[in-house]
């Protein structure tokens, strides 16, 4: 197919060349009926922000110019089926886990996940058993799931209904994910993956393999995250012997809103024909630029530029840490002083992910090299190296110390967080970005949890969930405590 047509993006351009006079919604009436004073910012986009009228298709039908795109998107990753996703990755993430798994039944899950592959699986009452990830102790951060913590899970718990895996993780790190694969495959076991930060991957080297080239089942892609598609645009592809395609298109229909946005269903088509005609010229351009940046980043002696280990991952994402004490926060807010905005900070490391360029389309790496060198050099930062622990010391395998229907019947209280260990936390609490839950509903308080709490609010984290964490309390269930010895 030729990946240069854009379909969607097209009959738009068609629709509004003539001149529409709009009495159908949106409200705006392709613009009309705006604050003149916002025009320069949304007049030609409002002129695109159409509906399902005719010749428009309709996302949850679709027939004509959807149909196309989504065509043309699953002949791009060679894949059975593909849907555009309006609601961002997590209407993927839920929908896949919602066609997939039945109340009660057991879940593997990687531990490290995002908050909406938790919540797909509350919504499907299931009961996860979580997979703890290998830990980078150079990085401070979990990094992927091995071979054998999957095996022995299976050993454990061998009526589990799937697997679902978070790959690369936010920090771009790659881990034996066709292994894995391959291993659940022959206990007939789907895999789900998250692959919200690698839509980008098939390019190929030096980017690792996408989770879809290395045979899992169904794979969620934000291809707003690399791709040059605006926000909440997402893919989802299906390429299973074991889940039912029609089972997610079901889920997506009842899960994506019934009044798409057309702008950005027309991002993601122009999207996929950006990659759809990325050329050997353009990845060699690209790795020119990202190789130089990352050296003249290395020359700056008030920052750490992290490596990969055995160089595998994703050359999109840079990570920093401060030689100067500073915790990721704090490097963050410096940078941020001098305009240089960076996709998250934890206690240890600032993360930059940079653009997949095409040959010709300049970046500003000069630019930002200067900016990070004035902004680390004016800190003047007398502070010691960090003396930060990193606390995600969860089980390799480990279940909820309550089930949701035991859950349900359990009363709820406020308690000091200090007072809190050997109690059953009840509720979710996220540092975000990058979203990967520290406490669950059901998980038993230890004291690591407390301590890592207790460093990201000293860090001035943003943590969602936690309603009570800034007067240093937390809500447990009533009557679960157990010995700190136990914990």
């Amino acid at each position: 197919m030729k990946q240069n047509k854009t379909p969607i993006y097209q009959a738009l351009i068609e629709y509004d060349r003539k001149s529409p006079v709009s009495l159908h919604v949106p409200g705006h009436k392709n613009g009309v009926v705006f604050p003149k004073e916002k025009h320069p910012y949304f007049d030609e986009i409002l002129r695109l922000d159409a509906t399902e009228i005719t010749g428009l298709d309709d996302l949850h039908e679709p027939e004509n110019i959807i149909l196309e795109a989504e065509q043309l998107l699953a002949d791009l990753y060679k894949v059975k089926d593909s849907f555009l996703l309006i609601n961002g990755s997590t209407v993927g993430n839920l929908a896949m886990i919602l066609a997939t798994i039945k109340e009660d039944e057991t879940v593997l899950v990687q531990r490290n996940c995002h908050k909406s592959i938790l919540n797909g699986i509350h919504l499907a009452k299931a009961n996860p058993v979580f997979l703890g990830p290998n830990l980078e102790s150079d990085w401070g951060v979990a990094g992927g799931i091995s071979l054998e913590t999957v095996q022995k899970a299976l050993e454990l718990h061998p009526n589990s209904k799937a697997i679902i895996l978070t790959y690369p993780n936010y920090y771009g790190m790659v881990y034996e994910l066709e292994e894995i694969i391959k291993h659940a495959h022959s206990y007939q076991i789907p895999v789900l993956v998250d692959e919200a930060h690698g839509a980008h991957f098939i390019v190929g080297t030096p980017f690792p393999k996408s989770a879809v080239q290395l045979g899992a089942d169904v794979v969620v892609q934000s291809a707003h995250k690399t791709l040059p598609a605006m926000t909440m645009g997402s893919f989802l592809h299906v390429n299973s012997e074991i889940i039912c395609t029609d089972a997610i298109k079901e889920y997506l229909s009842i899960l994506q809103s019934s009044s798409p946005s057309y702008t950005i269903m027309a991002s993601l088509d122009i999207s996929r024909s950006y990659l759809g005609t990325y050329t050997n010229k353009d990845l060699n351009y690209l790795m020119y630029e990202v190789t130089s940046f990352r050296e003249q980043l290395k020359s700056i002696s008030e920052i750490k530029v992290m490596n990969f280990k055995n160089g595998q991952g994703d050359p999109l994402k840079i990570t920093i840490q401060s030689t100067m004490g500073l915790s990721g926060y704090e490097l963050q807010q410096v940078l941020e002083e001098y305009g240089i905005y960076t996709e998250l900070a934890d206690p240890y490391n600032v993360l930059f992910v940079l653009p997949l360029l095409k040959e010709g389309i300049s970046f500003p790496f000069k630019e930002i090299v200067y900016k990070v060198k004035q902004a680390v050099k004016k800190t003047n930062s007398t502070k010691q190296k960090s003396s930060l622990q990193f606390y995600f010391n969860k089980s390799l395998i480990s279940t909820l110390s309550l089930s949701l229907r035991e859950r349900e019947k359990c009363n709820v209280e406020i308690k000091l967080l200090k007072e809190s260990l050997g109690f059953v936390c009840a509720e979710s609490i996220i540092p975000y970005p990058p979203g990967i839950p520290i406490l669950l509903p059901g998980e038993r308080i230890s004291n690591d949890e407390i301590e890592s709490l207790s460093t990201y609010m000293e860090l001035g984290a943003k943590i969602q969930g936690g309603k009570y964490l800034n007067q240093g309390k937390i809500k447990v269930y009533t009557d679960t405590f157990v010995s700190p010895l136990e914990v």
